[in-house]
């Protein structure tokens, strides 16, 4: 799952992904400062990332505090996958938000 979850978070492909309002609001200059801070992170810690899945980091830019996660979900949206390291049966969805939006 960690190789799944990695892969859409560098490359922003093989899911969706979703900008919160604080986010999509940004000047683009930060929003995109935001969005290259979220595909380099690295920083995979045991307060952070405790089941080795790396699904979930925090960023700062500009003084501010970002969050990103990403969710499995079904093929349809609708429920959470069966079976998320296997991408046949998972669409993911990765979410950067403020952090005061969490």
């Amino acid at each position: 799952m960690a190789a799944l979850n990695d892969a859409l978070r560098r490359t922003f492909t093989g899911g969706q992904v979703v900008l919160t309002r604080g986010v999509a609001d940004l000047a683009p200059l930060d929003r995109l400062a935001v969005l290259d801070a979220v595909r380099g992170f690295d920083a995979f810690t045991s307060g952070c990332d405790p089941y080795g899945e790396h699904d979930f980091g925090a960023v700062e830019h500009g003084g501010e505090r970002y969050f990103w996660r990403i969710d499995a979900y079904d093929r349809s949206y609708t429920y959470a996958s069966p079976d998320p390291a296997d991408p046949a049966v998972t669409a993911r969805v990765l979410t950067v938000m403020r952090a005061d939006e969490y």
